[in-house]
Protein backbone atom coordinates (compact mmCIF):
# COMPACT_ATOMS: atom_id res chain seq x y z
CA UNK A 1 0.00 0.00 0.00
CA UNK A 2 0.81 3.20 -0.79
CA UNK A 3 1.60 6.49 2.09
CA UNK A 4 1.27 10.33 1.57
CA UNK A 5 3.83 12.09 3.26
CA UNK A 6 1.56 15.25 2.51
CA UNK A 7 -1.48 15.83 4.69
CA UNK A 8 -4.66 17.86 4.12
CA UNK A 9 -5.21 20.42 7.28
CA UNK A 10 -7.13 18.92 9.93
CA UNK A 11 -10.76 20.70 11.45
CA UNK A 12 -10.37 18.33 14.39
CA UNK A 13 -6.98 18.14 14.78
CA UNK A 14 -5.75 17.36 18.70
CA UNK A 15 -2.04 17.54 19.03
CA UNK A 16 0.58 15.41 20.80
CA UNK A 17 0.23 14.81 24.26
CA UNK A 18 2.15 17.36 26.38
CA UNK A 19 5.16 16.68 28.44
CA UNK A 20 4.29 14.20 31.42
CA UNK A 21 4.47 14.76 34.92
CA UNK A 22 7.75 13.93 36.83
CA UNK A 23 6.11 10.40 37.91
CA UNK A 24 6.52 8.67 34.55
CA UNK A 25 10.01 8.05 34.16
CA UNK A 26 11.68 9.96 31.80
CA UNK A 27 14.51 10.18 28.85
CA UNK A 28 16.60 12.74 26.76
CA UNK A 29 16.34 12.75 23.22
CA UNK A 30 19.68 12.04 22.13
CA UNK A 31 18.33 14.49 19.06
CA UNK A 32 17.79 17.64 20.96
CA UNK A 33 18.60 17.05 24.58
CA UNK A 34 14.92 17.87 25.82
CA UNK A 35 13.63 15.06 28.40
CA UNK A 36 10.05 13.89 28.28
CA UNK A 37 8.31 10.81 29.27
CA UNK A 38 9.45 7.73 28.10
CA UNK A 39 6.18 6.71 26.83
CA UNK A 40 6.37 10.08 24.17
CA UNK A 41 9.86 8.94 22.87
CA UNK A 42 11.04 6.81 20.11
CA UNK A 43 13.01 3.61 21.45
CA UNK A 44 16.10 2.36 19.79
CA UNK A 45 17.74 -1.02 20.80
CA UNK A 46 21.22 -2.86 19.39
CA UNK A 47 20.21 -6.43 18.03
CA UNK A 48 23.52 -9.06 18.58
CA UNK A 49 25.23 -7.91 16.01
CA UNK A 50 25.28 -4.50 17.14
CA UNK A 51 22.86 -3.31 14.81
CA UNK A 52 20.97 0.12 15.50
CA UNK A 53 16.74 -0.81 15.86
CA UNK A 54 13.69 1.31 16.06
CA UNK A 55 11.71 -0.55 18.96
CA UNK A 56 8.63 1.72 18.39
CA UNK A 57 6.32 -0.62 20.54
CA UNK A 58 8.90 -0.42 23.75
CA UNK A 59 8.78 -3.95 24.00
CA UNK A 60 12.57 -5.72 22.66
CA UNK A 61 14.63 -6.65 25.07
CA UNK A 62 17.86 -4.88 26.10
CA UNK A 63 19.26 -1.40 26.97
CA UNK A 64 16.92 1.54 25.00
CA UNK A 65 18.39 4.99 23.59
CA UNK A 66 15.96 7.59 22.99
CA UNK A 67 14.92 10.26 20.62
CA UNK A 68 11.76 13.09 20.18
CA UNK A 69 9.21 11.24 17.73
CA UNK A 70 10.16 13.47 14.85
CA UNK A 71 12.62 12.95 12.34
CA UNK A 72 14.53 15.64 12.81
CA UNK A 73 15.64 14.62 16.32
CA UNK A 74 16.17 11.10 14.71
CA UNK A 75 18.47 12.34 12.05
CA UNK A 76 20.67 14.92 14.22
CA UNK A 77 21.13 12.11 16.37
CA UNK A 78 22.29 9.95 13.85
CA UNK A 79 24.63 12.79 12.25
CA UNK A 80 26.15 13.53 15.34
CA UNK A 81 26.98 9.81 16.08
CA UNK A 82 24.93 9.74 19.63
CA UNK A 83 24.09 6.10 19.33
CA UNK A 84 27.63 5.60 19.61
CA UNK A 85 27.88 7.72 22.66
CA UNK A 86 24.85 6.43 23.85
CA UNK A 87 25.46 2.70 24.01
CA UNK A 88 29.53 2.90 24.83
CA UNK A 89 30.72 1.33 21.62
CA UNK A 90 31.06 0.75 18.12
CA UNK A 91 27.34 0.23 16.75
CA UNK A 92 26.15 -0.30 13.49
CA UNK A 93 23.51 3.07 12.05
CA UNK A 94 21.65 2.86 9.05
CA UNK A 95 22.47 6.23 7.31
CA UNK A 96 19.80 8.83 8.49
CA UNK A 97 17.71 9.06 5.50
CA UNK A 98 17.03 5.41 5.46
CA UNK A 99 16.31 5.30 8.99
CA UNK A 100 13.96 8.07 8.77
CA UNK A 101 11.91 5.86 6.06
CA UNK A 102 11.87 2.91 7.69
CA UNK A 103 10.22 4.24 11.00
CA UNK A 104 7.86 6.51 8.86
CA UNK A 105 6.78 2.94 7.06
CA UNK A 106 6.53 1.26 10.11
CA UNK A 107 4.38 3.99 12.16
CA UNK A 108 2.12 4.07 8.70
CA UNK A 109 1.74 0.14 9.12
CA UNK A 110 0.66 0.39 12.33
CA UNK A 111 -2.06 2.57 11.06
CA UNK A 112 -3.08 0.60 8.47
CA UNK A 113 -2.96 -2.96 10.53
CA UNK A 114 -5.71 -1.28 13.07
CA UNK A 115 -8.18 -0.12 10.33
CA UNK A 116 -7.75 -3.62 8.85
CA UNK A 117 -8.49 -4.83 12.43
CA UNK A 118 -11.53 -2.80 13.14
CA UNK A 119 -12.71 -3.70 9.68
CA UNK A 120 -12.29 -7.45 10.33
CA UNK A 121 -14.39 -6.45 13.68
CA UNK A 122 -16.84 -4.68 12.06
CA UNK A 123 -16.94 -1.19 13.28
CA UNK A 124 -15.72 0.71 10.08
CA UNK A 125 -18.10 1.99 7.19
CA UNK A 126 -16.47 3.28 4.04
CA UNK A 127 -17.38 5.44 1.51
CA UNK A 128 -18.08 9.57 1.66
CA UNK A 129 -21.86 9.23 1.39
CA UNK A 130 -22.43 6.47 3.95
CA UNK A 131 -20.11 8.45 6.09
CA UNK A 132 -21.76 11.75 5.93
CA UNK A 133 -25.00 9.41 6.80
CA UNK A 134 -23.63 7.62 9.51
CA UNK A 135 -21.51 10.73 11.10
CA UNK A 136 -25.38 12.95 10.58
CA UNK A 137 -27.22 9.66 12.01
CA UNK A 138 -28.23 8.66 16.06
CA UNK A 139 -25.35 6.36 16.32
CA UNK A 140 -22.70 8.65 14.89
CA UNK A 141 -19.12 7.00 14.59
CA UNK A 142 -16.80 8.56 16.75
CA UNK A 143 -13.88 9.03 14.54
CA UNK A 144 -13.46 9.72 10.72
CA UNK A 145 -10.89 9.19 8.40
CA UNK A 146 -10.45 11.41 5.66
CA UNK A 147 -7.85 9.79 2.58
CA UNK A 148 -5.31 12.57 1.62
CA UNK A 149 -5.84 12.43 -2.19
CA UNK A 150 -9.89 13.25 -2.16
CA UNK A 151 -10.25 16.51 -3.57
CA UNK A 152 -10.62 19.61 -1.52
CA UNK A 153 -14.20 19.95 -1.54
CA UNK A 154 -14.67 16.65 -0.52
CA UNK A 155 -12.41 16.99 1.91
CA UNK A 156 -13.50 19.90 3.41
CA UNK A 157 -16.95 19.33 3.47
CA UNK A 158 -16.57 15.65 5.02
CA UNK A 159 -14.31 17.61 7.71
CA UNK A 160 -17.16 20.19 8.17
CA UNK A 161 -19.48 17.57 8.44
CA UNK A 162 -17.40 15.93 11.34
CA UNK A 163 -16.32 18.56 13.63
CA UNK A 164 -20.11 20.05 13.05
CA UNK A 165 -21.34 16.52 14.91
CA UNK A 166 -18.51 16.75 17.52
CA UNK A 167 -16.54 13.79 15.71
CA UNK A 168 -13.09 13.15 15.65
CA UNK A 169 -10.93 14.08 12.02
CA UNK A 170 -7.91 12.67 10.73
CA UNK A 171 -6.69 12.66 7.15
CA UNK A 172 -4.12 9.83 6.73
CA UNK A 173 -3.50 7.29 3.80
CA UNK A 174 -4.87 6.81 -0.06
CA UNK A 175 -8.24 6.19 -0.94
CA UNK A 176 -6.50 2.89 -2.75
CA UNK A 177 -5.15 2.55 0.99
CA UNK A 178 -9.25 2.09 2.17
CA UNK A 179 -10.42 0.55 -0.60
CA UNK A 180 -8.12 -2.18 -0.27
CA UNK A 181 -8.46 -2.65 3.51
CA UNK A 182 -11.91 -3.40 2.41
CA UNK A 183 -11.76 -5.70 -0.12
CA UNK A 184 -13.33 -2.93 -2.33
CA UNK A 185 -13.26 -0.16 -4.73
CA UNK A 186 -11.21 3.09 -3.63
CA UNK A 187 -12.73 4.88 -0.64
CA UNK A 188 -12.61 8.68 -0.17
CA UNK A 189 -13.48 8.52 3.70
CA UNK A 190 -13.86 5.52 6.24
CA UNK A 191 -15.80 6.36 9.85
CA UNK A 192 -15.09 4.06 12.80
CA UNK A 193 -17.53 3.32 15.51
CA UNK A 194 -16.97 4.13 19.20
CA UNK A 195 -14.98 1.14 21.12
CA UNK A 196 -10.87 0.52 21.73
CA UNK A 197 -9.84 1.17 18.02
CA UNK A 198 -10.65 4.66 18.26
CA UNK A 199 -8.15 5.91 20.85
CA UNK A 200 -5.26 4.05 19.16
CA UNK A 201 -6.45 4.61 15.87
CA UNK A 202 -5.94 8.76 17.00
CA UNK A 203 -2.37 7.85 19.30
CA UNK A 204 -0.74 6.24 15.80
CA UNK A 205 -1.98 8.67 13.21
CA UNK A 206 -1.22 11.36 15.28
CA UNK A 207 2.67 9.95 16.27
CA UNK A 208 2.97 9.11 12.53
CA UNK A 209 2.22 13.18 11.47
CA UNK A 210 3.91 14.40 14.87
CA UNK A 211 6.87 12.60 13.29
CA UNK A 212 6.50 13.62 9.52
CA UNK A 213 6.23 17.19 10.94
CA UNK A 214 3.06 17.98 10.51
CA UNK A 215 1.35 18.06 14.46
Amino acid sequence: MRERNQLLPLQNNHSMPKRGSSESPQRSCLGCRTGNDKGLLLRFVLTPDQQVLPDLEHKLPGRGAYTCCNRQCVTKAIEQRQFKRSFKHDVVVLPAEEMVDHIRRQLFGKIIGLIGLANKAGVITGGGDMVTEAVKSKRKPALVLIATDVSEAIGQKLSHVAEAQHVQCRVVATKDDFGAILGKAPRSALAVASGGFVAQLVKAIDRYRNFLGEV
